[in-house]
């Protein structure tokens, strides 16, 4: 049996350790330190075959000369060591600064970029493994000079450190890289709308003439049990089979990103009874904060109070909130002609088994706009670049979406009118500029 399209794209769900493991800075360099002390316990394993194989075969010429090359080995090592902590006191201070920037000029919202990214964590740990990997290999040298007393010679351990120190070189220079571009506006703005139109492909595809579902009579609903919260995700395959096995029809009554409390309903049950509670254990993930997973708007979110920080009186870029509504006006051209409201999952017999709400073509477009437009008075540049989106975005949507569009090019016009000290002036905030004023 061929599976429909909206099976074949439904979302992975989120699992709660590993995203707890993706937002702490802990995980990484503790397994990376530990990591380190196993492959250290090989390679002095190896160091020592090394020797006992050369005093076997009475070797002691090679011994000596293994032994003048662990004196100068002695020399680099302690200096890596001491060089390590420096580096990670750099990679720590250059975090910080750039997390107090983005916080500053963008919006809060993106500091999760700098705790998720996964070049810095690997700095981190592999600084972090590689210092305590000199503490180790320096309690391998032997004090002795005379190679018949000699019981190891850290060869490969030597060798390995300065593997180490090659690696934390290369990932240094990655790291500047990556943050440097974290840093820029351009590149967070572009990630946010990346990781939006990740959310929207994962969106269930409608099946072709097939319209809205009869759910049935409401039975019953589920209420939250657990911490409050932001609803992350919910466990989409898991309430469907849920839904399949018992013959009824799950609808989420919460959208994604909207907080919830203990007690109140997040699922409601059409045409049956209610599924066991251990049926639908961990099938909702709540958090602190939202996430992009399943959230709809969470970019538009973020990319508006990008807008509004470059606005504010504070701060004063405008050409910052042009580059956000680029973005807007590009994530609401991908979704002028997709189907809103409500994305419906089915089973692999085609039957609706879930219900989950999404942002309307309305609450999108005032997610993106409102606030944007409110600031927009005083700054041509801003208002000729939301002209010129809003015209675009006329040509695209079908009639039945246009009226917000039109309603915010209204309200834009009005505003712009009313403050405008003189005609010239109104003209030219006015105009339609795709690039604002260039």
């Amino acid at each position: 049996m061929t599976q429909s399209p909206s099976v074949r794209r439904r979302p992975r769900a989120l699992s709660p350790l590993r995203e707890h493991l993706r937002d702490t800075f802990w995980f990484a360099p503790t397994a990376a330190m530990l990591a380190v002390f196993v492959v250290w316990v090989g390679a002095e394993a190896l160091d020592t075959a090394l020797v006992d194989a050369l005093r076997e075969d009475r070797d002691y010429e090679t011994l000596d000369e293994l032994l003048r090359f662990a004196e100068d080995a002695k020399a680099v090592v302690t200096a890596v060591g001491s060089a390590m902590m420096t580096f990670i006191g750099v990679v720590f201070s250059i975090s910080l600064v750039a997390v107090q920037m983005a916080t500053g000029q963008f919006t809060p919202r993106v500091v999760r970029l700098f705790v998720r990214s996964r070049i810095t964590k690997a700095t981190f740990a592999v600084f972090l493994a590689t210092f305590v990997l000199t503490l180790l290999v320096l309690t391998s040298f032997d004090s002795v000079d005379d190679p018949r007393a000699a019981t190891s010679v850290p060869l490969v351990q030597s060798v390995l450190t300065l593997c180490m120190v090659a690696l934390s070189l290369l990932l240094f220079v990655l790291y500047v890289n990556a943050t440097l571009r974290l840093m820029r506006i351009s590149h967070v703005i572009a990630r946010i709308a990346s990781e939006s139109f990740r959310v929207v492909a994962s969106m269930p595809v409608p099946v072709a003439g097939q319209g809205a579902p009869d759910l049935g009579t409401e039975t019953a609903w589920v209420p939250h049990e657990g911490r409050a919260g932001v609803l992350r995700d919910v466990h989409i395959a898991r309430l469907v089979r849920v839904a399949r096995k018992h013959g009824v029809v799950l609808r989420l009554i919460p959208r994604i990103g909207d907080f919830v409390v203990p007690g109140m309903p997040v699922l409601a049950v059409h045409g049956g009874p209610v599924p066991p509670r251990r049926a639908l254990r961990y099938a909702i993930s709540v958090g602190v904060e939202r996430t992009y997973h399943q959230d709809l708007g969470f970019g538009l979110r973020q990319l508006s109070d990008i807008a509004l920080r470059g606005l504010s009186p504070a701060v004063n870029d405008p050409t910052t909130a042009v580059q956000a509504l680029d973005r807007v006006i590009q994530f609401l051209a991908a979704l002028s002609r997709r189907p809103l409201d409500a994305a419906l999952h089915r089973d692999r017999a085609g039957a609706v088994r879930l219900v989950q709400p999404v942002p309307g073509w309305t609450e999108l477009v005032d997610l993106g706009l409102t606030e944007t437009r409110g600031c927009a008075v005083g700054n041509p540049q801003v208002s000729r670049r939301m002209l010129a989106g809003l015209d675009d975005l006329l040509l695209l949507a079908p009639p039945e979406r246009r009226e917000p569009l039109l309603r915010h090019r209204d309200l834009l016009r009005q505003a712009v009118t009313l403050a405008a000290r003189s005609a010239p002036d109104r003209e030219f905030a006015l105009r339609p500029d795709r690039q604002g004023i260039g």
